[in-house]
């Protein structure tokens, strides 16, 4: 409710005096509102930053625990420039002696050259030009044994453009393309295919042609030949589907593909280039040793940087000698004491009959600032020579991985407790805003009050100087007034 400043006469500031005193009023409340959302919403955002950073040490871990992470295999070449190989769990370990004689083709084949343009004299001598054109029929193309849709000529395509076209549209799906080339005699259709494999060559086959057009449509049929005409006119195989062939140890192995993933059970090969004769290469299968080093070093860096995240939102920082420390979120709380003391007591404990019973075993420690720290060259060593035991001491049931996912997961699960806790806290931010807009009401409510008694008050002081005033007046103006 406005006010008017000392609207009676009295000279008070209305508006100060009640601003004044419904600020008083609320301003205790208002701090603790603010207090507890600061704290609440401070809380819930290191919840986040924690559930995050558990996240990512249990993906360490999952990682960790799976067998086939060491199951994996690595491959080594001698030289690089002539093949890529990949190597699944399965392929065993050891080397093989690998040449490559011959990569797979595919087939390109150029049909008859034809004019490109048909001269033709009017009655009155005068000569024009036109596309060469093709009577009504059908093109059927194949590679090896696959036939291509067939292709339909008629006035709408029946030029080298026209059937180009046409066969691309068609053959988009199946490795066909189909270009014109102008070359020393003449112009001609040039058909490509994308399939390797011996047998896989391209044929055309015409049937139907009405010979309406300026050039039969047959000319353009091709068959493939061991042997192709001479005529540099004639159709011809520029290139001929063929299969790769490789050595492996002496063995020769074909495949209609330079992709070859099933000649060594669990190894699969991509050739680039032929070997040099007599100069095979090696390939090298060994378990991934860096792999495992990597998956073990990515589980430490989860969980110093959860054991980081914990220590941040559990820290309190001296500012200064005369000023009070800033404590973070999570100082003082239970969950995150409760999990660190859970994962390090994990961490401790012992396990198995082999030469990996700890993770000291390894090279892993723990720092004086409850993080953990890695000896590489021990950690190598350790993996080098105990591969085996490596599996044990992180897999299964009983494995490090498992038993420590096994502690964070109440934490994680749906409905666990950090999700509790987050509900918790949303909760109490929510009950601020209420209580926060059922202040504001109140303090509308007062201050309306206020203004209504002080808007009073000014109104009966005004009336009362206005009697005053005429009390003096009559007062003054009786006989008795003006006597000495």
């Amino acid at each position: 409710m406005a006010g008017i400043s000392g609207i009676g006469g009295s000279g008070l500031d209305i508006d100060s005096i009640v601003s004044k005193m419904v600020a008083a009023e609320k301003a205790p409340k208002q701090d603790q509102l603010t207090a507890t959302q600061s704290k609440a919403t401070a809380q819930l955002t290191a919840i986040g930053s924690l559930k995050g950073a558990i996240s990512e040490f249990q993906t360490a871990l999952t990682t960790l625990n799976s067998p086939t992470s060491f199951q994996a295999r690595a491959v080594t070449l001698s030289k690089s420039d002539y093949l890529t190989a990949t190597a699944s769990t399965s392929a065993s370990v050891g080397s093989y002696q690998v040449a490559v004689t011959q990569l797979a083709g595919s087939s390109k084949v150029a049909l008859a050259s034809l004019p490109a343009t048909v001269t033709t004299t009017a009655s009155d001598g005068t000569k024009s030009s036109s596309p060469t054109t093709f009577g009504k029929g059908t093109l059927s193309i194949k590679v090896g044994d696959t036939k291509l849709s067939d292709i339909q000529v008629d006035a709408t395509n029946n030029t080298l453009s026209g059937i180009r076209d046409a066969i691309n549209k068609a053959g988009q799906s199946q490795g066909i393309s189909a270009s014109v080339v102008n070359d020393d005699t003449g112009s001609r259709l040039v058909l490509s295919s994308t399939k390797t494999g011996d047998g896989n060559d391209i044929s055309v086959s015409v049937s139907g042609d009405d010979g309406s057009g300026s050039q039969s449509l047959t000319k353009l049929a091709y068959t493939p030949s061991d042997k192709d005409s001479t005529d540099p006119a004639a159709a011809h195989s520029l290139s001929k589907a063929k299969s790769a062939q490789m050595t492996i140890d002496g063995l020769k192995v074909t495949s209609a593909s330079n992709t070859v993933s099933n000649a060594v059970d669990g190894l699969s090969f991509t050739l680039k280039a032929t070997t040099p004769a007599d100069s095979p290469m090696t390939v090298g299968v060994s378990q991934d040793e860096s792999g495992v080093k990597g998956n073990i070093k990515g589980f430490v860096d989860a969980y110093n940087k959860l054991m980081g995240v914990i220590k941040t939102q559990t820290s309190v920082t001296k500012v200064g000698d005369n000023s009070s420390p800033i404590a973070a979120a999570l100082v003082g709380d239970a969950t995150a004491r409760g999990l660190t003391t859970t994962i390090r007591g994990e961490l401790g404990t012992m396990q198995g009959t082999g030469a990996v019973k700890a993770l000291a075993d390894l090279g892993i420690t723990t720092q004086k600032d409850g993080t953990l720290a890695i000896d590489d060259t021990k950690l190598s060593k350790m993996v080098s020579s105990n591969f085996s035991d490596l599996s044990s001491f992180f897999t299964g049931d009983q494995g490090i991985a498992a038993r420590l996912k096994g502690k964070l997961d109440p934490y994680t699960m749906t409905n666990g407790i950090l999700e509790q806790r987050s509900n918790s806290l949303s909760t109490t931010l929510k009950n601020v805003d209420a209580q926060t807009a059922t202040l504001n009401t109140r303090m509308t409510a007062l201050s309306d009050r206020l203004y209504k008694q002080y808007n009073a008050m000014d109104q009966l002081y005004s009336s009362l100087s206005t009697t005053a005033s005429s009390l003096s007046q009559q007062l003054a103006a009786m006989p008795f007034a003006n006597k000495s």
